[in-house]
């Protein structure tokens, strides 16, 4: 039985690691850490896990970082990288935040607004996108996950990069997103009455920092720059995404490349040529569903991918990640079937 604590318990993403490590035979929450709700119990802020037996939330200060076998840090940006850097070396962290995720501290610097604290720890970072990092995660002390955003569209797209499928200079994304991917915090654009009728765009015109891992992914795989235009959308769902790739390449030659690419995977389906995937099929689960369609403008083609924000895109990965870096079967507590309807 491994002990893992996790850090910034009271967010949606740490809610959601609580409600995974729960069907897990293998790992014991020692530790759930909650700054402003510190010296409560989970059951009161998430009426949800009454029925688990937890520890009480504490402060990051007071969690027993010499018990524990892994951390999850499920922070805001900016406030992991001081604390992992002080963190014992035989502590292994998986971060769910955006701290580790850019390789280059100049880009870290111009995504984010302010040097990065742990540049040294920041090189040693594997990138978490278990299908395609699965070895060096293995291996690795601090992984750091990715945006929900950037892993939808990844999944998408780098199967059709390293082969020349598509056209790297016409590559245009767009993604609904439910809102929890904004966070547990109080907006008030976030207001039920505000966001249970409408549909909004934001971070528009190349300035969502998921941009920054898209430009490190893709450009790595391709060995030159690639940009791509990418717009996200708010949509009135509680959870899921739904990225829709537009692409100048051969339909069917691209579905056979998704197929090669995921075929042995557990968790990344790739649907019957032409079948489209939606948010509500893959809802509470670690799956992510891909399908591709022909355009009727000869040489386009379409793939869509659809993966749960809070599950696939952050705290199911997180745990897949976990899993690896501490030597269990890679797909131990997340094969729960995705909730329907």
């Amino acid at each position: 039985m491994k002990n893992v604590a996790i850090l910034g318990a009271s967010g949606y993403t740490g809610a959601e690691l609580v409600r995974l490590i729960a069907g897990h035979s293998d790992l014991h929450i020692a530790a759930l850490a909650a700054h402003s709700k510190a010296g409560m119990e989970m059951a009161d802020v998430f009426p949800h896990l009454r029925h688990l037996d937890l520890p009480q939330l504490t402060k990051v200060e007071d969690v027993p970082f010499d018990t524990v076998d892994l951390v999850f840090a499920a922070l805001p940006h900016g406030l992991s990288q001081a604390l992992v850097r002080d963190l014992p070396d035989r502590v292994k962290v998986v971060d769910l935040g955006a701290d580790f995720r850019l390789r280059d501290p100049a880009a870290y610097e111009t995504w984010y607004g302010a040097p990065h604290v742990a540049v040294e720890l920041q090189k040693t970072a594997v990138y978490g996108l278990t299908e395609f990092y699965r070895d060096d995660i293995a291996n690795a002390r601090l992984v750091a996950g990715t945006g929900c955003n950037a892993a939808a569209v990844q999944f998408a797209l780098r199967p059709l990069i390293p082969g020349g499928l598509i056209d790297l200079d016409d590559i245009i994304c767009d993604l609904k997103n439910g809102v929890t991917g904004a966070g547990r915090a109080a907006k008030e654009h976030m207001l039920f009455a505000e966001r249970s009728t409408d549909v909004m765009g934001y971070a528009q015109g190349g300035t969502h920092r998921h941009l920054g891992e898209f430009d490190q992914e893709f450009s790595s795989l391709a060995g030159r720059p690639v940009e791509i235009q990418f717009t996200p959308h708010l949509v009135p769902n509680n959870r899921g995404i739904l990225a829709t790739a537009y692409l100048k390449g051969d339909a069917e030659a691209c579905h056979a490349a998704l197929r090669s690419q995921y075929d042995s995977e557990p968790f990344v389906q790739v649907l019957p040529f032409g079948k489209i995937p939606g948010t509500g099929h893959v809802a509470g689960s670690n799956f992510c569903h891909i399908g591709v369609s022909s355009d009727r403008i000869s040489g386009r083609v379409m793939v869509v991918s659809a993966l749960d924000n809070l599950c696939k895109g952050s705290s199911g990965q997180a745990l897949q990640n976990a899993n690896l870096m501490l030597g269990l079967p890679e797909t131990q507590g997340l094969m729960a079937a995705p909730i329907f309807p």
